[in-house]
């Protein structure tokens, strides 16, 4: 309920932002930009605090539950073996020669020694490969394209012109199947918008002061960009390269890794 009723205030906040826009003098352009984010796929270290959180479960859990079938075998395998030392007419033979709790875990931890992990890092992580999602799995990632504003080419996240009859969701949508391709398959999260941004033309440009961007998230699900070269960026890369302004409206509505 409380998140319905969150998204219901954002919606509501962003449209009366549209239409003061829209009917406001002298009039701003519409653009709605896009974040689409790959998500971690290998998961991330623990903080300090987190491995402490999970230090005070596994002792909760401990102290709360059942002794497992592996514990209770570990008993009666001990019971079985002080009856067969003891020559007892209660010993059961088949249990004695059966595999023991203690064979088993012996052959676990065996087997575990010879375990290796995975190299985390790839191949395009030896190349410094940016254009690829194979890239620093521990980390969220967020794609980027280079744009030519005036002069100036600058690295921005996808956005493009709202048209009108369309709402700011069908706009976004548009923009990522016309600038990146059909190709990438993405899943928006919401409706409303998550972030705005606005910024002034050096001069007016056809009765226009600036544009107002409203931006929308994604989440990354497969595919390659087929329209357009673009980049996946680690929250620092895009603190780097993002222009400083437009960096910190788009780090309001990104959460902000820990390590």
């Amino acid at each position: 309920m409380l998140v319905k009723t969150l998204m219901r205030m954002n919606i509501t906040y962003y449209h009366r932002l549209l239409i003061r826009s829209i009917s406001s003098k002298p009039a701003w352009d519409i653009l709605t930009g896009i974040c689409i984010e790959r998500l971690p796929v290998v998961t991330p270290p623990l903080t300090e605090m987190q491995k402490k959180y999970k230090e005070f479960l596994l002792t909760v859990e401990f102290e709360k539950s059942m002794k497992s079938n592996h514990e209770i075998q570990h008993e009666n395998d001990k019971k079985q073996a002080e009856l067969f030392k003891a020559e007892s007419q209660d010993v059961d033979i088949d249990a004695v020669n059966k595999v023991t709790a203690q064979d088993f875990e012996d052959a676990a931890n065996e087997e575990y020694s010879k375990f290796k992990f995975g190299n985390l890092e790839t191949d395009a992580d030896k190349k410094g490969d940016k254009t690829s999602t194979e890239r620093c799995l521990q980390r969220h990632l967020v794609l980027v394209t280079q744009r030519k504003l005036g002069n100036d080419s600058k690295t921005l996240l996808p956005q493009g012109h709202w048209q009108e009859g369309e709402t700011l969701r069908q706009t976004a949508e548009r923009i990522v199947k016309e600038q990146i391709g059909s190709e990438l398959q993405i899943k928006f999260i919401s409706n409303a918008p998550c972030g705005f941004y606005k910024y002034k033309y050096p001069s007016e440009m056809n009765g226009k002061v600036g544009a107002k961007i409203f931006f929308y998230y994604a989440n990354y699900k497969s595919g390659n960009p087929t329209k357009s070269k673009v980049n996946w960026l680690t929250r620092k890369e895009l603190d780097e390269m993002l222009p400083q302004k437009y960096s910190n409206a788009v780090k309001e509505f990104l959460i902000e890794e820990t390590y």
